[in-house]
C-alpha cells in the first residue's frame, strides 16, 4: 500500500471503530485510518478546517460512515459531500447497524457507493471489510481529482 492511501473511518461508537480499524490493519497500517467520531468532523478533515487545518490536503481514497452520528448525522454527510463538486468523486460507503429498507434506499438516492451493515460475526465483519478494501485501494481505478488537493 501506498503511504498516501488513507481510509476515513466515521463513527461515535469507540468499540465500533477499534474492531473496524482491527478488521482492516492487516490490508492498511493503523496510520492509513483516521478516526473521527461525528458528522460535522468528516466535512472538518474534508475541508481541512479547525483540527484537521495542518492535515495534508490529499483526499481519502474512501470514507466508511455511520448513518447515525452525532451532530451530523450520516445522512447529512451525504448530502454536502455529494453535492460539493469536489468531494463527490470521494467514495462513500455507509457502514452500520441499520438494515432498515428505508435508510439503505435514502443512503443511495444521496449518492452512497455502498451499504454494508455491520455484523456480530467478527470473522465475516472481517472478511467483508477486507474484501471492501482490497476492491477501494486495490482494483477501483479513481479519477485523477479523488486523490487530489483541496484548496479551500
Amino acid at each position: 500500500m501506498n503511504s498516501a492511501i488513507r481510509i476515513l473511518l466515521a463513527d461515535d461508537d469507540e468499540y465500533d471503530s477499534l474492531l473496524t480499524r482491527r478488521a482492516l490493519t492487516p490490508s492498511v497500517t493503523e496510520s492509513d485510518i483516521i478516526t473521527v467520531t461525528d458528522g460535522l468532523q468528516v466535512l472538518d478533515f474534508l475541508y481541512r478546517r479547525r483540527q484537521f487545518v495542518d492535515q495534508p490536503s490529499l483526499q481519502p481514497s474512501f470514507v466508511l460512515l455511520d448513518l447515525k452520528m452525532p451532530l451530523l448525522d450520516g445522512f447529512e454527510v451525504l448530502t454536502r459531500t455529494k453535492s460539493d463538486s469536489v468531494l463527490k468523486v470521494i467514495p462513500i460507503i455507509v457502514l452500520t447497524s441499520s438494515r432498515q429498507p428505508n435508510d439503505r434506499e435514502r443512503a443511495y438516492q444521496l449518492g452512497a457507493n455502498g451499504y454494508v451493515v455491520k455484523t456480530m460475526d467478527f470473522e465475516a465483519y472481517t472478511e467483508s471489510l477486507r474484501a471492501l478494501s482490497r476492491f477501494w485501494l486495490d482494483i477501483n481505478e479513481v479519477p485523477p481529482t479523488c486523490r487530489g488537493r483541496i484548496d479551500r
